[in-house]
């Protein structure tokens, strides 16, 4: 699998070091079998066998870029999914379950995602819902009992998941049985790669005054002009949601619209497919008083990052001096690094 994944760096214009390379082979071994088997053989002949394999590391140091890789390698049921996306998913499942009088049980979710596949991948894997943390252990016990193996990317440490969340010890059940059951290796690049083309960063303008108005106006009617403008009305779960600045794609909004008002990630996968390209005005630099607002901001950009969205947007602050509330300082050194490469000419949703 080096060979292919030194192709593959080569053919994509891909950085790569050693710590990277070292990663791969550590997922070649996680996943090996002798020739005469299938991929799984020995998971069900060896019950310590790891069925889950924990990358973490800084923000932007290749985490998704490895994983996306050794997953597109993978000739077996699969599924990729962002963390986030993975939990809506459990949760709907069970909610329509419940409405129709049928059995809503963790572990029926679970025979019903092994019909699907026999890995799933789930990026960014971050805990910061109370309710989701409590449910985690039993949710996972049951995907091993069912021998799904499992890939997570994650910028904390499995000790670190939900620290200082609100009753943790109902939490550590997950830690436990994540650890027991997984490969835990941290990739240490001490470069962010979404930087490197920082000079060429072209759809970030800060600070927050006339001319960087008057720039983000320009640039938002080249991108909008010929294209039919209209109002999208978004019905997520009997939650409203109007889209007003809308021109066959390309969506305009105020920080305020999308980050002051009570919206979570399914709101925003939800908007999100529905543009290919946001703009996203008057961010604010964050303190510890305006956390929430901070918490969503986070959750938008993992979704638009994810989605692969590019982004025009007009902030208060520039991306190489930024404040942060102190709980949120970790998870939002990605976003930053995210807005690096969402605002860069070079990233583009195709």
């Amino acid at each position: 699998m080096k060979k292919q994944f030194l192709q593959h760096c080569l053919n994509n214009k891909f950085q790569q070091s050693n710590e990277q390379i070292k990663t791969i082979e550590l997922l070649a071994d996680f996943n090996k079998t002798d020739s005469s088997k299938n991929i799984f053989s020995k998971i069900f002949s060896n019950p310590d066998a790891k069925l889950g394999f924990y990358l973490h590391g800084n923000v932007g140091v290749g985490k998704t870029m490895l994983l996306n890789f050794f997953f597109d390698q993978l000739d077996i049921s699969k599924k990729r999914m962002h963390f986030n996306e993975f939990m809506i998913n459990f949760h709907d499942f069970r909610h329509a379950n419940q409405l129709k009088g049928e059995n809503n049980s963790i572990d029926n979710f679970v025979n019903n995602l092994k019909k699907q596949a026999d890995l799933i991948y789930l990026d960014e894997f971050q805990v910061t819902n109370i309710v989701d943390a409590m449910i985690l252990g039993k949710l996972f016990e049951f995907i091993f009992k069912e021998k799904i193996k499992v890939l997570i990317s994650s910028n904390i440490k499995i000790k670190d998941l939900y620290k200082d969340g609100l009753q943790r010890e109902q939490f550590i059940p997950f830690i436990n049985i994540i650890k027991k059951f997984s490969i835990e290796h941290e990739l240490i690049i001490n470069q962010d790669y979404r930087r490197s083309d920082q000079a060429k960063l072209k759809r970030f303008f800060s600070p927050l005054n006339e001319q960087t108005t008057f720039k983000v106006n320009r640039i938002f009617r080249q991108i909008s002009k010929g294209k039919k403008k209209s109002i999208i009305n978004l019905d997520i779960k009997k939650r409203k949601f109007v889209i007003n600045t809308f021109f066959e794609g390309c969506a305009r909004f105020n920080f305020k619209d999308l980050c002051d008002v009570n919206l979570g990630a399914e709101d925003y996968i939800a908007i999100a497919d529905k543009c290919d390209f946001i703009t996203l005005d008057n961010i604010p630099n964050f303190t510890n008083e305006t956390v929430n607002q901070q918490l969503r901001f986070i959750t938008l950009i993992d979704i638009l990052y994810e989605k692969k969205i590019p982004m025009l947007v007009s902030s208060d602050f520039n991306l190489d001096n930024f404040n942060s509330s102190k709980k949120l300082t970790e998870p939002y050194n990605r976003t930053i690094s995210r807005l690096y490469e969402l605002t860069s000419p070079n990233f583009d949703k195709n």
